[in-house]
């Protein structure tokens, strides 16, 4: 966005940039809280879940294993270094589903190095469980509290990714409404795999005198990216483009259009 850098072209992105991300965050809250039930634990780890109905033997001794297996790597090593072993039924009957704005820390230079700006990604979200944002990390590796709390907050993210990775009609028909959901990692929670949901729609950061000119206006070391324009245009529609190629392959001759 070379053409676009000044504090004026900013300004008007991101007026442009939040009124799409309060659309779509209404969306996407929506969505997810209409498909909670299809993520709860139990629906792919069935009894291992507190509370939970036995069924489906084979496919939870799997996602079991799979839980298990990323788990044992994640945990003991950083940032966690939690050596604490983990017992079933685990207790996630019913949780909730809620979402975090992306951040990354981001090393803009200036005259005398550099100055980290906190960066905000406003059209991809972490998706959690209810009441483990990756915005409670600090709280749950308080050596007060950390034990119970950090195995909870660990195994709540593996069980949403694997989760997930085993309901792939829910991902089919988020995909489908436009909210990909993809598996990311954070150099904050180390290798722990962080469920994502986003929109086709790129997000950028300016240049670094951009950056820090705003940094500077507002007295904070955050910056929020803006929305890539020429992405709007180049939205596509895909159940209309699925059924003009079957048109075009079944009867080329009627599809003129």
């Amino acid at each position: 966005m070379a053409d676009r850098d000044g504090t004026q072209s900013l300004l008007v992105l991101r007026k442009l940039t939040r009124a799409i991300a309060d659309a779509v965050r209404t969306d996407v809250t929506t969505h997810l809280a209409t498909l909670a039930p299809l993520l709860r634990p139990q629906t792919v780890l069935s009894d291992f879940i507190l509370g939970g109905v036995k069924e489906n033997t084979r496919r939870a001794d799997q996602a079991l294993k799979e839980v298990k297996d990323i788990y044992e790597a994640v945990a003991p090593a950083k940032p966690f270094n939690l050596r604490r072993e983990l017992t079933t039924p685990f207790n996630f009957s019913n949780p909730g589903l809620e979402i975090t704005p992306v951040d990354y820390v981001h090393h803009a230079v200036v005259t005398n190095g550099t100055r980290a700006i906190t960066v905000r990604s406003p059209l991809t979200w972490t998706v959690s469980y209810a009441g483990y944002a990756p915005t409670r990390l600090a709280e749950v590796t308080d050596p007060r509290v950390r034990g119970e709390a950090l195995q909870q907050f660990i195994l709540s993210h593996i069980i949403l990714h694997v989760v997930t990775k085993y309901q792939k009609g829910v991902t089919a028909i988020l995909d489908e409404l436009r909210y990909p959901v993809s598996t990311a990692k954070s150099p904050e929670l180390g290798d722990l795999p962080l469920t994502r949901i986003s929109v086709p729609i790129s997000t950028e950061r300016p240049g670094d005198d951009v950056v820090i000119e705003s940094a500077g206006l507002t007295g904070i070391d955050a910056f929020e990216e803006v929305v890539k324009v020429s992405d709007l245009a180049s939205l596509r529609e895909p159940f209309k483009e699925r059924l003009l190629a079957i048109a075009r392959e079944s009867a080329p001759a009627l599809a003129t259009f």
